[in-house]
């Protein structure tokens, strides 16, 4: 995995996210059940780029290996973080990093 497949990988994820915590929402309003917009959105996000994260190195066949856990790690880490501060926030400091 690379730096191109993990920004990949989180625009995938940041869709999701809002799709998937839209459809929760909309649940949990049905059931009169409380929640905490931000935790939600940042708990879909977790379980969405692991999901991601793990078919992505299954259709590859890919070895899980200490390089692919600190990519996995990286993934799962932007995409909490952009599901708390948004996804344009988050490819404009890495593109600053990166130097593009």
């Amino acid at each position: 995995m690379n730096f191109e497949i993990v920004m990949a990988m989180l625009a995938i994820v940041a869709v999701l996210t809002g799709l998937v915590t839209q459809a929760v929402k909309s649940l949990l309003d049905e059931y009169n059940k409380s929640y905490h917009p931000n935790m939600l959105a940042g708990c879909v996000a977790l379980v969405l780029s692991l999901a991601v994260g793990i078919g992505y190195a299954i259709l590859i066949g890919a070895a899980i290996n200490a390089q692919y856990a600190v990519w996995l790690i990286a993934l799962v880490f932007l995409s909490w973080l952009s599901a708390m501060v948004g996804y344009d926030k988050v490819i404009q400091t890495l593109t600053q990093i990166r130097g593009n």
